[in-house]
């Protein structure tokens, strides 16, 4: 334990220093975020450094090789799919800069891209045993055999998606991430899982302590696309390696919040012409409230500690 100890201090100290130098290379390059018409109370956000996520996200990666460059197999396919996800994101955080809107890549060319990301991760799954999917709260576990190959799919579309939803608050998405990557470490080394996977988890919370001290309210930067798609497809990595699937939802309330709300309001607002909530993702809904968002950001944190703590006391 000491070892991961000392790991997560190293990954919050280069996740500093990385966005401290970061940073300045941002606003020099001009890569300021542009804010969308309708979000009133961002206006004064225009112009943040955005693509922040390439520091948390390339501090994960380097931390892992220099420090366990013999991880197990599943390790380095989890980072290569957070780093295949970051570039996807990456090019649409590119475009929005040099086209100077709030579009980049279309609909249709992101789902494309994360659907072809997304069937190789899970034919990779297929073809190396991980078809199990263990029932939470029990000791039963599923073989799912060739039907794991749609359900990863569909998990990933839906995981980075929705993580990439809630991304609409300074350090919501961060910090939710953080707590999501905590309760996943304790999932699996109380069950006995993979000890590489559980620290894979510790990194990640490292280097997002690193970097919330510069996207807490008011953000120094955003992570954009590019941070957001990343963690997204790394918390499906680890937990279908993991075999955890099935807590996504659980340990993620908060990101399939963000994605039902979403949902809901399109939905009623094509059938009816009028809108469930104020604003979609929810947390927009509560900023029009009138919440700060600091107090919507450790809602959604305290949130998903009570879940956590609750879903972990009956492992």
């Amino acid at each position: 334990m000491r070892i991961q100890v000392l790991i997560f201090l190293i990954a919050i100290l280069l996740s500093v220093i990385v966005c401290f130098i970061l940073i300045p290379l941002l606003r020099r390059i001009k890569a300021g975020q542009f804010i969308l018409g309708y979000v009133k109370e961002h206006s004064t956000k225009g112009g943040t450094p955005t693509m922040g996520g390439l520091a948390f996200i390339l501090v994960a990666t380097i931390i892992t090789f220099i420090f366990f460059p013999f991880m197990n197999r599943h390790v380095w396919v989890a980072i290569s799919i957070m780093l295949a996800y970051m570039v996807v994101g990456f090019l649409d955080d590119f475009l929005k800069i040099k086209y100077k809107q709030n579009l980049g890549l279309k609909a249709y060319q992101k789902i494309i891209f994360q659907v072809i990301l997304a069937t190789i991760i899970a034919v990779y799954c297929y073809l190396n045993g991980l078809t199990f999917i263990r029932i939470p709260w029990t000791s039963i576990s599923l073989n799912l055999s060739f039907w794991i190959i749609p359900i990863i799919v569909f998990v990933f579309l839906a995981t980075t998606n929705c993580v990439n939803l809630t991304d609409g608050l300074d350090g919501l998405a961060a910090s939710v991430s953080f707590w999501y990557f905590a309760a996943m470490a304790s999932l699996i080394l109380m069950t006995h899982g993979d000890s590489s996977l559980a620290t894979l988890c510790i990194i990640m919370c490292g280097v997002l302590s690193g970097y919330l001290l510069f996207n807490t309210n008011k953000a120094s930067v955003f992570m954009g696309d590019t941070g957001s798609l990343g963690l997204g497809a790394i918390i499906a990595s680890v937990s279908i390696f993991s075999g955890n699937m099935l807590f996504i939802p659980i340990f993620g309330i908060m990101f399939v919040l963000s994605g039902i709300s979403v949902i809901l309001q399109v939905i009623h607002y094509k059938r009816t012409k009028k809108r469930i909530f104020l604003m979609a993702p929810l947390h927009h809904h509560f900023q029009q409230k009138g919440y700060s968002e600091a107090k919507i950001v450790y809602a959604y944190s305290l949130s998903t500690i009570i879940v956590v703590l609750c879903a972990l006391i009956f492992i």
